[in-house]
């Protein structure tokens, strides 16, 4: 049966909802606040409206309410209020064939926030941000316990480490966005801001994004019996987000759900930004599923 949209889970879902290594030697900072603790809980947000931010807490600086929108612009905008070139931010899920944390049997898992390049084509290893290769200890290091609790439990690797997976999303993808250079934290800047900026933005629109519910709301529910049309899920998702949603499949066929990409552009910093929906197609937005696919349940290790 399709939960209802008062039960806990839809509740807990949009409660949340804004929420080179580093140097052994780190500065004494002042604790900052987490940000997924600073607001209380939410009305269900419109999906069709842009996704409204934290406020950073880093030293980003404050960009125009009435900037443009990444993609949208061919003039030289401020670079650290205006994401260039990778101006299309794919939030991308996983629906894991296996459990990996007791009671995620109904979540979806957190693969990546990833900027492609207007065009649909990316770039990787950008350089534009420092690299850093040990998540955890930046996280643990400007007091976001709770943030990395949760990263633990849905931003998950299927081998190696949480920490691995981290660190390769963060160098991969996170060093082309420019608005997490150095420079845009202004005098006083210390490593590892821009880690906690990116991972609270990823992981915070990902919990505005419960897949799993918003398939469950329409009858859509894991079974291994069923098959069910691509065409509703992506109908659903896309009416559920507001934006583009591209979906990709597995096994011999093709016909095995198994990610999610939701697509935004954002109005001013990733730091700071408005994240609008993407109406738009471009190359690369096709997924690869068939007509018709299998959502599957999970299964435990």
């Amino acid at each position: 049966m399709a939960p209802s949209t008062t039960s806990l889970r839809s509740i807990f879902a949009y409660a949340n909802n804004f929420v080179s290594q580093f140097p052994l030697n780190l500065p004494t900072l002042p604790t900052l606040p987490n940000p997924l603790a600073i607001l209380g809980p939410q009305a269900p947000i419109s999906t069709h409206n842009s996704v409204t931010p934290y406020d950073p807490l880093t030293g980003t600086p404050t960009c125009p309410i009435n900037g443009p929108i990444s993609c949208h612009n061919t003039s030289v905008a401020d670079s650290c209020c205006f994401i260039h070139p990778g101006g299309r931010l794919l939030l991308t899920q996983f629906w894991d064939e296996k459990v990996h944390v007791g009671g995620s049997e109904e979540d979806w898992t957190l693969h990546g926030l990833w900027p492609d390049l207007c065009d649909g084509s990316y770039d990787q290893y950008c350089g534009m941000a420092p690299q850093f290769n040990n998540i955890s200890k930046v996280l643990e290091h400007y007091d976001q316990a709770d943030l990395l609790e949760n990263m633990n439990r849905y931003w998950i690797a299927n081998y190696g480490t949480n920490d691995h997976l981290w660190a390769h999303e963060y160098n991969k993808h996170a060093t082309c966005i420019n608005t997490l250079a150095p420079n845009c934290y202004g005098e006083n800047y210390t490593p590892g801001l821009e880690v906690v900026d990116y991972f609270v933005r990823a992981f915070s629109l990902f919990k505005m994004l419960d897949t799993y519910w918003a398939l469950a709301n329409v009858g859509i529910e894991p079974n291994y019996k069923k098959t069910y049309p691509l065409a509703q899920i992506q109908s659903t998702l896309e009416d559920f987000s507001g934006g583009r949603v591209i979906l990709k499949c597995t096994g011999r066929h093709h016909n095995v759900l198994h990610e999610a990409w939701y697509v935004y552009f954002v109005k001013g910093s990733l730091q700071s930004g408005d994240f609008v929906p993407a109406k738009d197609s471009f190359k690369g937005s096709e997924g690869n599923c068939a007509s018709h696919v299998r959502y599957l349940p999970k299964r435990h290790k």
